[in-house]
């Protein structure tokens, strides 16, 4: 069973953006572990909160997001795109 948790900081989960569709208001996410929602690491379709997150990324991009359950659908609350200068080659 997926447990909720409020979004906080330690809610942070990263991934890698697979696709982004628009017009749905959705994302596909390949992540880590969703501790928050008691999730292991996969790819899996989230919608988003607000449409402007569609903007903030694209496919390719590393990203930390949180994701909650709100309504019985799994949804990305706050996302942002990890910079290039953190990452490590």
């Amino acid at each position: 069973m997926y447990k909720s948790a409020g979004t906080t900081q330690a809610a942070m989960s990263e991934g890698e953006i697979k696709k982004v569709d628009k017009h749905a208001g959705k994302l596909t996410i390949m992540h880590g572990e969703l501790k928050n929602l008691g999730m292991p690491g996969m790819t899996m379709l989230f919608k988003v909160k607000e449409p402007s997150m569609l903007d903030k990324v694209k496919k390719g991009d590393k990203v930390r997001f949180v994701a909650e359950k709100i309504g019985g659908v799994f949804t990305v609350t706050s996302i942002e795109a990890i910079s290039e200068l953190n990452k490590e080659s």
